[in-house]
C-alpha cells in the first residue's frame, strides 16, 4: 500500500517589508512521505518570500509539469514559476519558457557547489532566471519549526526574513548566486 501524504495545517501571517505585502495565509501544505520537514518548510518560507492571493502550491515533488509553487494570473498564464533543489537545467529551460519569472532556491551546500559550477554557464541564458541558495543549518532550523497547527509570523526586511513561531525562531538569509536580468 502506497503510504500518502501527511497535511500540515499553517496559519502564515506575513510582513514583506519591501514589497509592501501583508496579510495572513491559511496554508494547508501536503509533505510527500519522501520530503523532510525542512523542505516542507522550505517551500512555507518561499511562499512568505513570494505571498500573493493566488501563490499556490504545485501537486508534489513527484510532480514533473507542475513547479513547488507558482502564481497563475487570471487568464492562467503562469506569473511565477517556484522550484527547490538543484533541478536539472532542462527543467529550468521549460520552466522559463513558460513563467515571465522562474526563481529557484537551491539547498544542500556541498550538492549546491558543486551543481552550481557544472551548470551555471547553461542557467546565464535563461534571463528570468533568479537562483538562492539556502544554507544547511537555515534549512535545520526551519525543519525544526514544522508541526501542524503552526501558527507562523514572518517578516521580510532587506533580504532577511525572520520567522517566528511562539518563543521559537528561525533567521533566512537566502544567498543570491544568480539575478534575473531584467528586461
Amino acid at each position: 500500500m502506497a503510504l500518502k501524504s501527511t497535511v500540515f495545517k499553517i496559519k502564515l501571517n506575513v510582513a514583506h517589508l519591501e514589497r509592501n505585502v501583508y496579510g495572513d495565509f491559511p496554508l494547508a501544505v501536503a509533505r510527500h512521505p519522501s520530503e523532510t520537514d525542512s523542505r516542507m518548510m522550505l517551500r512555507v518560507a518561499a511562499f512568505a518570500l513570494h505571498a500573493h492571493e493566488r501563490l499556490e502550491f504545485g501537486r508534489g515533488i513527484s510532480t514533473d509539469d507542475e513547479p513547488d509553487l507558482w502564481l497563475r494570473d487570471l487568464t492562467n498564464s503562469i506569473e511565477l514559476w517556484v522550484e527547490l533543489g538543484t533541478p536539472d537545467p532542462d527543467r529550468l529551460r521549460k520552466a522559463s519558457g513558460r513563467a515571465k519569472d522562474v526563481v529557484l532556491y537551491c539547498y544542500g551546500e556541498r550538492a549546491v557547489g558543486v551543481w552550481w559550477r557544472k551548470n551555471a554557464d547553461a542557467l546565464a541564458r535563461f534571463n528570468n532566471l533568479t537562483v538562492y541558495s539556502v544554507s544547511d543549518d537555515e534549512l535545520a532550523s526551519l525543519g525544526a519549526l514544522a508541526a501542524s497547527g503552526l501558527e507562523l509570523q514572518c517578516t521580510v526586511s532587506e533580504g532577511e526574513m525572520l520567522l517566528t513561531s511562539g518563543d521559537q525562531f528561525v533567521q533566512l538569509t537566502p544567498q543570491v548566486l544568480r539575478q534575473r536580468i531584467a528586461a
